[in-house]
């Protein structure tokens, strides 16, 4: 696993799974929200992302997380060696949405390129973060297991992982790999 890809429904974790498995592994993160968000919440051009996420995935190590499978999917999937699959139920994310959008609306983070959510926003309007996902959970799972059975995707080991419970057990496995404690 040098160059892994987090993918997942909004909300599913894949940030916050991408960081830690970073920082474990000392690779560089790459966040792809960040390479495609302009201020204002204005998207990248789409060759301008591209080109942001080619140049990103040029090392031999490297961890990013997101989907923009019809827009990277090609330069992704394609350098990538792991995809990990964070496959949660629908519950499972809008909680985890729930308090993230909380989090960040009290504490006014800023994301990328100082873009900042508002309840307003998430609650009240067509690109309310909880409606996508709403819409788009159960595509997504079709699509992620139509695309892992792809020959052009044949090379990618595929980490699936059902809850928190079994991607925690999952990092503390790779710990134990790290000791050479498993084959």
């Amino acid at each position: 696993m040098k160059r892994i890809l987090i993918v997942g429904t909004t909300g599913s974790g894949k940030t916050t799974l991408a960081r830690k498995l970073a920082q474990r592994l000392g690779y560089p993160h790459i966040e792809l929200d960040a390479l495609f968000w302009e201020p204002n919440w204005a998207q990248a051009d789409y060759d301008v992302f591209r080109e942001r996420v080619s140049k990103a995935t040029e090392g031999e190590c490297w961890i990013a997380d997101g989907n923009y499978t019809s827009k990277a999917r090609d330069i992704l999937w394609g350098r990538g060696d792991t995809v990990v699959w964070l496959d949660y139920g629908l519950a499972r994310i809008m909680w985890q949405l729930v308090t993230r959008t909380l989090r960040r609306v009290m504490r006014r983070e800023a994301l990328w390129n100082e873009n900042r959510e508002s309840l307003r926003e998430q609650l009240f309007t067509r690109d309310s973060l909880f409606l996508w996902a709403l819409k788009t959970q159960p595509m997504f799972r079709r699509h992620f297991r139509f695309l892992l059975t792809q020959p052009e995707f044949a090379h990618l080991r595929v980490v699936q992982l059902g809850s928190p419970r079994e991607t925690a057990k999952w990092l503390k496995s790779l710990d134990a790999d790290e000791r050479g404690e498993r084959g």
